[in-house]
């Protein structure tokens, strides 16, 4: 039997897979790593961290693998996006990465307005400057770090530093650098015009590759510690979100997916690049050959949930905490979370922002908090949903992954919420097993990635909206979509009081 890896390079953890050839998940291993939050608006980690993290991995897996290690034929990676990592004449790293949560750069996105203009920036990259893309990172660094900006011969993003350091080759994969903000979607280059207005030497773009591209092997000292074989091939993979689409099926037009994690997405599949969303949407290339994708992001998603039990139910696990949610009614008793508390992407572009409980009282008690946690999030991705809706997208079943794809009442909530079917799958590893499918197509053991897809991935269990929850959810959402107008004044006073 042959054997792929899939890495998934998150915020919090590494995880890596390995699938063999029916796509089966036979072993997985997690290795966590530090966030680092110096201010408020601030988040960076150490790449090396991940590295270490990685190899540490890596070596587990192998440590536990009975088969011969050149039975294992290829590697992938997917990727947290945006986050930058600068690096000098030799490879090194000159700072800590700045994360796609860090939301420092307000300053930087004005600039960036005001030097390449909203409408010529958007014809280009198909993406409107927001404080969590790597380009305004760049030009924080240039701005408040100038010493450590020309030092940089290159930029490259999470996942690309990992493989880095594994093949001893650098490379960025489209669906990444398509979140960088300097990417010409449509061209599939970097754009000159953008680098050049900006004061950026576009040197420092690295080359671009294909995401099921072989860009290099194992090098002889990380097959020393780890295990792996030097033969073993490694593929540039791809942004984990593109990696979520493809470890769940989003390989053609009319399928969509919703995942969970940190934050949360709301991502569909596009045949081609010329439509215009007119930046309410991220527009992104895909992992997947001469495709794109389009996406709503909520900052917040499961990193809500975490954030709300640590500091109100620290004692308890999750599954305790939500263990009673379907006892609680629709709208949890008229309480309703807003979850900005890092900020807000879609649709409100919004770093000042914050999250709020509207209509609290004596009565409410944990599982009515918890629901409405639950509902607040789901609300959220569904402003995203209503923009593709509005926009012509026919969505009446969607793949739910993530944290929000492991508790039963919380895919019903989806399905009420989104008024569609959600598709729950038997194996629920997303970007990692995209990840492993890029492998697997790199290393010939199919046609295609749908080919893939077929033999790989099958559907556990699918949860149907509830006509009357439909009704009621649709009274709510309207609702909380009247938070952020009626909060946004009062979160730019508070500004001040922040520290």
């Amino acid at each position: 039997m042959k054997y792929v890896i899939g890495v998934d390079l998150g915020t919090s953890s590494v995880k890596i897979i390995l699938v063999n050839q029916l796509g089966e998940v036979t072993q997985e291993v997690s290795k966590f790593y530090p966030l680092i939050q110096e201010k408020v608006g601030y988040s960076e980690q150490k790449p090396d961290d991940w590295v270490e993290q990685t190899i540490a991995g890596l070596s587990e897996l192998l440590k536990n693998f009975k088969g011969n290690p050149e039975d294992i034929e290829g590697l992938s990676f997917s990727g947290q996006m945006h986050g930058l990592v600068l690096l000098g004449e030799n490879d090194e790293v000159l700072r800590n990465a700045i994360l796609w949560n860090d939301t420092r750069t307000t300053k930087e996105c004005e600039e960036i307005n005001e030097q390449v203009g909203k409408e010529r920036l958007l014809n280009i990259t198909k993406n409107i400057a927001l404080e969590g893309f790597t380009l305004p990172k760049i030009l924080w660094v240039k701005n408040h770090e100038l010493e450590i900006f020309t030092k940089a011969k290159s930029f490259v993003l999470p996942k690309d530093y990992v493989r880095l350091k594994l093949t001893g080759h650098l490379h960025m994969e489209y669906s990444d650098a398509a979140g960088t903000l300097l990417l010409d979607i449509a061209d599939k280059a970097w754009s000159k015009e953008i680098c050049e207005l900006l004061d950026i030497d576009p040197e420092i773009c690295p080359p671009l590759v294909d995401s099921y591209d072989k860009v290099g092997s194992i090098k002889a000292e990380i097959a020393e510690a780890t295990g792996l074989s030097v033969s073993t091939k490694v593929f540039a993979g791809g942004a984990d979100n593109a990696c979520g689409a493809i470890g769940t099926g989003i390989l053609e037009e009319g399928k969509t997916l919703v995942s969970t994690g940190t934050s949360g997405v709301v991502l569909s599949y596009e045949g081609n690049g010329d439509k215009e969303f007119e930046g309410k949407v991220h527009y992104f290339n895909h992992a997947v050959p001469k495709a794109f994708y389009t996406m709503g992001v909520t900052l917040a998603a499961g990193y809500s949930l975490s954030w709300f039990k640590n500091i109100f139910a620290k004692e308890i696990n999750f599954d305790e905490l939500l263990a009673d949610v379907d006892s609680v009614p629709v709208g949890s008793n008229g309480l309703i979370f807003t979850p900005y508390i890092v900020g807000e992407r879609t649709p409100h572009m919004d770093a000042s922002i914050r999250g709020s409980f509207l209509g609290m009282d004596a009565s409410h008690d944990i599982k009515q908090f918890a629901r409405a946690v639950l509902e607040g999030i789901t609300f959220s991705l569904n402003e995203s949903v209503e923009i593709l809706r509005e926009n012509g997208k026919d969505i009446d079943t969607i793949v739910s992954i993530g944290g929000g794809a492991k508790n039963e009442s919380w895919l019903q909530i989806q399905a009420d919420i989104f008024n569609a079917n959600i598709l729950k799958m038997k194996s629920e590893e997303g970007p990692a097993m995209g990840a492993a499918m890029l492998a697997a197509y790199g290393c010939g053991w199919f046609n295609s990635l749908k080919e893939c897809a077929n033999e790989f991935l099958k559907v556990d269990k699918v949860y149907q909206p509830i006509p009357e929850n439909v009704v009621k959810y649709k009274g709510l959402f309207a609702i909380y979509k009247k938070v952020y107008s009626s909060t946004r004044e009062l979160n730019q006073q508070l500004i001040d009081y922040r520290k």
